[in-house]
């Protein structure tokens, strides 16, 4: 065909969507995989425990006449659909990537996380307003028992927490590590109503409002946390930079491949569990076209070989600058 400006070309023949980066390696699916069922396990104990202890802490609560220790059993129950939203969130990442979604769901991870943090500040204003209307309003001694109670939550979920968090470190997941300080908050606002309860016990008459003060002031703690939580999903949903170290890591092993003049610049964006690299990488400028092609391609193995964790990079060569002159 000719073009207006009288050139010869071949009109391009269209081909069904692929890159190089669609076609997983076998590791990353089984790492993937792994993962899902690991996050998926953690993610169902925590709501199991949630469950059992949003059941016996509300029944507590209203048998003891402790507005804490009821406001402490609706935060679990808030606890139980945070799970869900984690345990979704962490299916929909593991989807792998399709002609919509070329860089894969993992900033599903990021979405759960951001809900999770978000019903953190609004369990917080709830508990902060209840509170607050039960310090004004009289209302009787709560029952020694609920303390018992308390102490008993504040083990379980303390200890709840710990394992979550852990395991959502290891796994690199933001959703998992979000609702391990979920299970924290709880074991927070527990430990207030504690102090608040046994305020009311030893003071007696006119003390009746103490747990309901300490509730309002560990609202504050969880808003606090849930801020700061939300910061971290809203980072990583805005490709924020991640961890540097990484990107370190990745510009060490670029420079060492043979060929590779100077990495010029390493840039480093995070979805879910991966992590996908742009870089720029100089090279001798009287190096043929098909050389530098494959220096970039080495480079490319190299990286993804030594860091699972770099799902695909995207390497520019640049002519290096030394070699100018």
């Amino acid at each position: 065909m000719v073009a207006e400006d009288g050139l010869l070309y071949r009109p391009l023949r269209r081909r069904p969507f692929r890159a190089s980066f669609l076609v997983p390696r076998r590791a990353s699916i089984r790492r993937v995989k792994e993962r899902l069922k690991r996050s998926v396990r953690v993610t169902l104990v925590g709501m199991i425990v949630n469950t059992v202890l949003a059941v016996g802490k509300t029944v507590a609560g209203v048998a003891g006449h402790s507005h804490a220790l009821i406001a402490d059993g609706v935060e679990s129950i808030a606890d139980i659909f945070s799970s869900l939203v984690v345990w979704r969130g962490l299916v929909v990442a593991a989807e792998p990537e399709d002609e919509d979604h070329p860089y894969g769901h993992g900033k599903a991870e990021a979405i759960a996380a951001a809900v999770v943090a978000t019903m953190l500040l609004l369990a917080a204003a709830w508990i902060a307003v209840q509170g607050v209307r039960e310090i004004l309003r009289p209302h009787s001694l709560p029952a020694p028992f609920t303390l018992m109670v308390l102490i008993v939550v504040v083990v379980v979920k303390e200890a709840l927490y710990r394992f979550v968090f852990r395991e959502g470190m290891t796994l690199e997941s933001t959703a998992v590590t979000t609702d391990a300080w979920h299970h924290r908050s709880d074991a927070i606002t527990s430990l207030c109503a504690g102090i608040g309860i046994t305020v009311s016990l030893i003071g007696g008459k006119g003390y009746e409002a103490a747990d309901d003060v300490a509730a309002v002031l560990a609202s504050g703690i969880i808003a606090w946390n849930g801020w700061r939580l939300l910061r971290g999903a809203k980072d990583e949903l805005m490709d924020a930079a991640p961890d540097r170290g990484i990107a370190r890591r990745v510009a060490d092993t670029a420079a060492k491949v043979d060929g590779v003049v100077r990495v010029e610049k390493c840039l480093v964006r995070k979805a879910g569990v991966n992590h996908f690299v742009e870089m720029h990488v100089e090279v001798d400028p009287q190096m043929p076209v098909a050389r530098a092609h494959e220096i970039a391609h080495r480079v490319k193995d190299c990286v993804r070989g030594e860091i699972p964790v770099v799902r695909d990079v995207l390497v520019h060569i640049e002519p290096a600058a030394k070699a100018e002159h």
